[in-house]
């Protein structure tokens, strides 16, 4: 007698789903075998101390401390990135930024979700998991743009600056990873001058990654130094005290450690990195390790929610109000110095302010208590709909924008941004010199944020959402300080040129703020993070 159909379904499916699950826990079952063998053979379980140093070697190579880095310039360096170069030895935050900043938000959270999970996996199998989530079926280009725009910052912050220097006295430098190429590859070659980078290659289909390695699989680094070399032994190997590194440094004629208590006292500073970090993109202020994703999507619901209420306040309360509601929600705005009271011809007077966020001109007008008018060189449409002042997007023709400024000057108090963007580093980018022309009464106001989780600026994201995650940030800060009304003597109107009225009001802003004047502009930046000139369109 034939069953129905509908009575087969289900031992199918049945059969389908038992199998899987049978491989998954062969793979777990093996790999948690791995891991309790290795935390057996390293004396874990031991209670007596003796015992436990009694059961680790003597270190087979010396300090990297040791490494004389002077007359290096004709030797050849081979190391690793990661717990190397990088004074921490997860990786796990930078496929987080890849997943956040590339992919999505969902693809983020299944990542964390598989942190428990990576504890319990080998090195080899862990990496191929946070590779599959990351990268199945994530664009290349916007790996392509991760890599260029986003992990820059967050690789110069964590490199070790012991490895650092070893590794640029060297004439040739090699880094053979474990992790992928295209995750490293820019960033090693862009700012540490690496001649050569070794990495696991990724399988892809298109323009688009499935997530898993190529037919070449995960790279084993001693057998890639030796097919890359030959017989000729790189003159500096540097490498974790780690068994996994041995075989690896041991194949260069001298060989260094980098040692887990010197890592935390090896931070690179600022004025030392290659090339300064003047542009850079993404959302995450921090670096996403475990707990601080999973702190992150904790408070999410919560930030929404803030951000909503922030912004309801923003639009539709008066100013000191508002300036107290906001404190009551864990903003801090800090004002400095005094605002001239009238203009002395007649005309309003122009408020020059440094660019941190979108919110710029309403941070003035709420330190102020007074209404101005803030034009922009680009504003969504999204943005000029909700904004609560009166905004005017610029059209980039000089002679126009110069005759709306005039207009607008006549009627009142206005707020302009030369620098034409925002910037999120201690920089000051180009002014425009257009404002200098038109008003002899300047004001120039430094502004400055502070911000703990998110970044409220985008170059390849949707602006609209800018202030949106600047106001879900838990304590966000805002600094206005106004420098008061600049000479008579130093403006158009007693005889100085409008790019002397400009570099000037600039240095004088950069001097208040702590911060760099460069002559980088719009342009550079959006060509740079979004390989665009910047262009909004009506989002």
């Amino acid at each position: 007698m034939t069953l129905p159909v509908k009575n087969m379904v289900f031992p199918m499916v049945v059969k389908n789903m038992v199998f899987p699950m049978v491989v998954l826990y062969i793979l777990l079952a093996n790999s948690c075998y791995i891991a309790a063998m290795k935390v057996k053979n390293s004396g874990f379980f031991f209670k007596n101390s003796s015992s436990f140093r009694s059961s680790h070697p003597i270190p087979l190579y010396p300090s990297l401390r040791e490494c004389n880095i002077h007359g290096r310039k004709s030797k050849t360096v081979a190391c690793d990135i990661q717990g190397t170069l990088l004074r921490s030895e997860s990786f796990f935050p930078y496929f987080m930024l890849v997943a956040f900043e590339g992919g999505s938000i969902f693809r983020a959270f299944f990542l964390l979700l598989s942190s428990p999970l990576l504890l319990v996996l080998d090195y080899e199998l862990k990496l191929r998991v946070m590779i599959f989530i990351t990268f199945c079926g994530l664009r290349l280009m916007d790996m392509d743009s991760v890599g260029r725009a986003v992990l820059p910052k967050f690789f110069l912050e964590n490199l070790n600056v012991h490895v650092y220097e070893v590794l640029i006295s060297a004439g040739s430098k090699v880094v053979f990873t474990s992790v992928p190429r295209l995750m490293v590859e820019g960033f090693l070659k862009e700012y540490l001058s690496v001649d050569c980078v070794k990495g696991t290659e990724l399988h892809t289909v298109g323009s688009y990654f499935t997530g898993l390695v190529s037919s070449s699989g995960i790279l084993i680094k001693h057998r890639a130094i030796n097919e890359f070399f030959g017989e000729k032994k790189p003159d500096i190997g540097i490498g974790t005290s780690s068994f996994l590194d041995r075989p690896f440094i041991s194949l260069c004629r001298q060989a260094y450690v980098v040692n887990k208590e010197e890592t935390t006292s090896s931070v690179l500073p600022r004025e030392k990195y290659p090339k300064p970090v003047v542009f850079h993109d993404g959302r995450l202020v921090f670096l996403p390790t475990p707990l601080a994703t999973l702190t992150m999507f904790m408070w999410l619901p919560i930030g929404i929610l803030l951000a909503i209420v922030r912004v309801f306040i923003g639009i539709y309360l008066p100013y000191n109000i508002t300036i107290f509601l906001c404190t009551l929600s864990g903003m801090k705005l800090r004002l400095k110095g005094t605002d001239p009271l009238t203009s002395e011809n007649g005309k309003g007077v122009l408020y020059v302010c440094t660019h941190r966020t979108l919110l710029d001109p309403l941070f003035l007008c709420t330190s102020l208590g007074k209404p101005l008018t803030a034009v922009t060189y680009s504003l969504s449409k999204m943005a000029e709909i909700l904004a609560p002042i009166k905004t005017v997007r610029l059209t980039r023709s000089r002679n126009k924008d110069a005759e709306a400024m005039k207009r607008f000057l006549s009627e009142g108090d206005l707020v302009v941004c030369p620098e034409g963007t925002t910037c999120r580093e201690p920089y000051l980018l180009r002014f425009s010199s257009l404002f200098a022309e038109l008003a002899d009464e300047i004001v120039p106001v430094a502004m400055n944020t502070n911000v703990s989780m998110f970044y409220g600026t985008t170059a390849s994201g949707l602006k609209c959402l800018d202030p949106i995650f600047f106001l879900m940030n838990p304590r966000p800060s805002y600094t206005v300080e106004i420098l008061g009304k600049v000479p008579k003597e130093l403006t158009c109107a007693g005889g100085k040129s409008s790019h002397e009225v400009a570099n000037y009001i600039q240095r004088q802003l950069a001097a208040a703020l702590g911060f760099e004047c460069t002559n980088l502009t719009r342009r550079d930046k959006y060509l740079m993070l979004a390989g665009n000139e910047g262009v909004v369109d009506d989002q």
